[in-house]
């Protein structure tokens, strides 16, 4: 597969999202900012949002909705030799911000549940009626983990649910084109589960420690990290530290891997009038790649293409 370098100025991206204009919008982490990648590989700083943006997504009233980890991890010089990100000394939460794509102006939903810290919002998708699905990483601070969880919330502030807790590390997040599943992977885990919606907003309570049906655990040092559906049904994982993209067959379990030139591949999402452009996030290099893939992306709700 050839890939295209868009642009490699970018700060730890994540989340990206293909827009109608042919620019990709992605999230900082490092530079604390929301940017409007352009065709050219021109940079625009949509907004300036602190903490740590960690994944985003067009929302029901065309906004982009941002999972703020908060600053859970930060970036000493040498953290690319040292292929390890630094640890705050102090840690408060993250939060869900709403950002204005027309003003930058950003806004806080939410910054906890039922009372507790919402700990590193890292992945978010957006079901039909306009709801929320998201994950919580979770923090360490080199000795103590705060664990994780997936969560569902109305984007007007209103309400939120955590649906897992007491989770790893849940990084990606996902819907089947018909939402009646969910999938979400855990990246320390290197687990990949499936949930059945039992309707919008709602899946089964949690029963012991069963989180949900598990599809596939990856072998050897291979994390998961975001996630996004071929139209098929498959689900297209980036990988960490093999670097690339894992594309996991629900059906089987069985899987097949598409490196990708950087070893912090971090994301992917799928865009162009055919939706087979995609775009892919390499976080080490800190670039933007774009390829031809072979077959046709998920339209996500409120994709404007």
């Amino acid at each position: 597969m050839e890939f295209e370098t868009v642009t490699d100025k970018l700060g730890f991206p994540e989340g990206p999202i293909a827009c109608a204009d042919g620019s990709v919008l992605v999230v900082e982490i490092a530079h604390k900012t929301l940017t409007r990648v352009r065709p050219d590989g021109s940079l625009e700083v949509v907004a300036e949002l602190g903490g740590g943006p960690n994944g985003a997504a067009i929302g029901p009233d065309g906004a982009c909705y941002v999972v703020n980890n908060g600053g859970a991890f930060d970036f000493p010089e040498n953290w690319k030799e040292e292929g390890k990100l630094g640890l705050p000394k102090v840690y408060e939460g993250g939060s869900i911000q709403r950002v204005d794509l027309a003003t930058g102006a950003a806004t806080t939903l939410y910054d906890n549940c039922d009372g507790k810290p919402l700990n590193a919002p890292n992945d978010i998708v957006f079901d039909a009626q306009g709801g929320m699905w998201f994950t919580c990483f979770g923090y360490s601070d080199g000795e103590n983990r705060r664990l994780g969880g997936v969560y569902y919330a109305k984007p007007d502030g209103s309400q939120i649910t955590r649906w897992r807790s007491e989770q790893i590390s849940p990084n990606g997040i996902a819907l089947s084109a018909d939402e009646k599943t969910l999938y979400w992977v855990d990246s320390m885990l290197q687990r990949a589960w499936k949930l059945d919606i039992l309707s919008p907003g709602v899946v089964a309570p949690e029963v012991g420690h069963t989180a949900g049906e598990i599809l596939v655990n990856l072998p050897g040092m291979q994390w998961f990290d975001s996630i996004a559906l071929e139209a098929s049904g498959r689900i297209a994982a980036a990988t960490l530290f093999n670097g690339g993209i894992t594309v996991v067959h629900p059906a089987t379990g069985t899987y097949e891997h598409v490196p990708v030139p950087d070893p912090i591949t971090t994301n992917i999402c799928f865009g162009g009038p055919d939706m087979q452009t995609a775009w892919i996030t390499g976080s080490a290099s800190g670039s933007l790649f774009k390829c031809r893939w072979p077959r046709p992306g998920h339209r996500l709700n409120f994709q404007q293409i």
